[in-house]
């Protein structure tokens, strides 16, 4: 009879790991779970490497298990060496303890760790500040990664809904980093990141605010921080106010919306200059512009002119699901018989058939030409406007 064959052990065993972060923290929070980070006290790359954990981390040593591909990182400390995020030296041996590794952390929510068997490890009070429903920041060091700055903001938006609020020593912090400078090394994309995701919790006017209130909106968002003339806290409002109107439209993600709708209130040339700045993806600068669009149109008397100027301008025949995208804003903004206006229009104007044309005997330019006025014809049967 042939010998059972021996269970391999798991490549994590006989390590000294905990489940580290969001994980942990969500968990207490009584929230879904959807992926976890851990941390592996007291052990080597090449020992990591030997039980076959893939290195992916750069800049520090991180693994991704073997068998769950869950991200499993060596305990760290760091040191500030130069601007901005990247800015750091990162010493990792088997000689740092969890401790020192939590020690580096952002939050005090973000410092609990927990053993396998459950327990955990909080050195730091983050579970008594979750209780609390306070955003604290763990030690001094918070100051030396500008970053934290946007991710206390982008927690706030998350849980401000539960009654979380930002510490007022942590919220002092924050303003002497926005006073610093550092903020402006930090790069474009890693702003963007955050704040996109801010743009889509539950309370995203919740990280505006914060910004603004720790003078860190005016480096990346100075166009709403404040307008010429204006009244900062003006501008804001009315960029928050236009974020709260947004169309159920699930093709297009709930935080570029958002976006759009946040700088609908700005000028061409600062939503341009803004876009450039944060280098935004051309699909979300594009949606911005066009809903800006929208809004105008709105805002305005329908005529064939400017119907076929919004209608051309987004681009509806080649791309006939923008245009449906902004109808549905124009659902939101406007009365329901304009919406109902736009929408014939459009159908009338799509339903143009160059094929039908070229069987008329239309060719080149002139077909062009031909199209054009056809579809304004259809626009303006639509609207009841000869003109």
């Amino acid at each position: 009879m042939p010998r059972p064959k021996a269970s391999k052990p798991a490549p994590e065993a006989g390590l000294e790991v905990y489940r580290v972060g969001g994980a942990v923290r969500d968990a207490l929070l009584g929230r879904p779970v959807w992926d976890n980070d851990w941390v592996v006290v007291g052990a080597t790359p090449e020992e990591m490497r030997r039980r076959g954990f893939k290195p992916v981390g750069r800049d520090f040593p991180v693994f991704l298990h073997p068998e769950s591909a869950e991200e499993y990182a060596l305990a760290r400390t760091e040191r500030k060496a130069g601007h901005g995020y990247s800015g750091f030296t990162v010493h990792s041996s088997p000689d740092v303890t969890l401790k020192d590794d939590l020690v580096r952390r952002d939050l005090t929510i973000n410092a609990i760790a927990e053993a396998p068997g459950g327990t955990l490890v909080d050195p730091y009070g983050g579970r008594d500040d979750l209780e609390r429903r306070v955003l604290r920041h763990v030690s001094a060091a918070f100051a030396e990664d500008p970053l934290r700055v946007l991710r206390t903001a982008r927690f706030l938006a998350r849980y401000a809904h539960l009654g979380f609020t930002v510490a007022p020593d942590t919220r002092a912090l924050m303003r002497e980093v926005s006073r610093s400078g550092e903020l402006s090394h930090l790069a474009a994309e890693r702003v963007w990141t955050e704040s996109e995701k801010a743009l889509g919790e539950q309370s995203p006017d919740a990280y505006f605010k914060a910004l603004a209130e720790c003078e860190a909106l005016a480096v990346w968002w100075a166009e709403i921080a404040a307008a010429p003339g204006s009244v900062p806290e003006s501008r804001l409002d009315a960029c928050l106010a236009a974020m709260q109107t947004v169309p159920d439209w699930p093709a297009i993600a709930l935080s570029h919306w958002r976006y759009a709708r946040l700088v609908t209130p700005l000028s061409d040339a600062e939503r341009e200059a803004l876009a450039a700045r944060l280098k935004l993806p051309r699909a979300v600068a594009q949606l911005a512009r066009q809903s800006a669009a929208t809004a105008r149109l709105v805002g305005e008397p329908l005529t064939t002119q400017a119907v076929m100027a919004w209608l051309d301008g987004q681009d509806s025949w080649r791309k006939p699901e923008r245009a449906r995208a902004q109808l549905a804003l124009v659902k939101v903004l406007a009365p329901e018989r304009r919406h109902a206006v736009l929408e014939a229009a459009l159908d009338g104007a799509a339903a143009v058939s160059p094929q039908a044309l070229m069987a008329e005997g239309y060719r080149g330019a002139a077909l062009g030409r031909q199209i054009g006025i056809v579809r304004r014809e259809a626009v303006a049967r639509a609207l009841g406007d000869a003109g």
